[in-house]
């Protein structure tokens, strides 16, 4: 179904699983940059813009590497209340991330670009709402074991695909968003640019 070399610009396990089961032929190739240090220039824009323009840069930066090439960047951001989280740095961060989430919805914004030459063809960002249960000390410390490190590359310190689903009581929003990506407006754009078959 693939038409033209498409590049994912990110290392995210689950992006490539979504890519490969939809029958998108891909090479991965992690962008190379300094993702916090260019958030920050960002200032105070709003969490969406934030992984939108991360995801456009990070298709950049790798599209340098690989001229004529589709390249699909993407990224997500989670805040709650207001206040951004990123990928835990050890356990006791993601425990604490965890105990701030207790009883809130947090948003998950995820967003993707494509980039040929250096030129941004196409950007979309989409969010989805996850309401996550009262979760006590011991179910957390439970967690955490289980599924650590494999959520260390997460900023929700969760795999929905995983033992994350005890998290939450409800989902509101595109289930490909909640996996770190939003798929099917992907899929639509490689279409409208020629990548994949229409």
């Amino acid at each position: 179904m693939t038409v033209a070399p498409i590049v994912l610009a990110s290392r995210s396990m689950s992006r490539r699983e979504m890519l490969s089961a939809a029958g998108v032929e891909h090479e991965a190739v992690p962008a190379d940059i300094d993702e916090r240090g260019f958030e920050a220039g960002l200032g105070d824009a709003p969490p969406p813009e934030i992984a939108r323009m991360l995801s456009v840069r990070k298709a950049e930066a790798v599209s340098g590497t690989r001229p004529g090439t589709m390249v699909l960047g993407s990224d997500s951001l989670l805040d709650v209340d207001g206040r951004r989280f990123d990928k835990p740095g050890s356990r006791e961060e993601a425990f604490e991330h965890l105990r701030h989430f207790s009883g809130r919805t947090i948003m998950l914004h995820s967003a993707a670009a494509l980039v040929r030459d250096g030129d941004c063809l196409w950007t979309h960002a989409a969010w989805a709402g996850l309401v996550v249960r009262e979760l006590s000390d011991q179910f957390l410390h439970a967690y955490i074991d289980a599924e650590w490190p494999a959520i260390s590359h997460t900023v929700g310190c969760f795999r929905i695909e995983g033992m994350g689903v005890q998290l939450f009581e409800r989902i509101d929003g595109d289930h490909f968003t909640v996996l770190g990506m939003p798929l099917l407006a992907v899929m639509g754009a490689l279409r409208d640019h020629g990548a994949i078959l229409r």
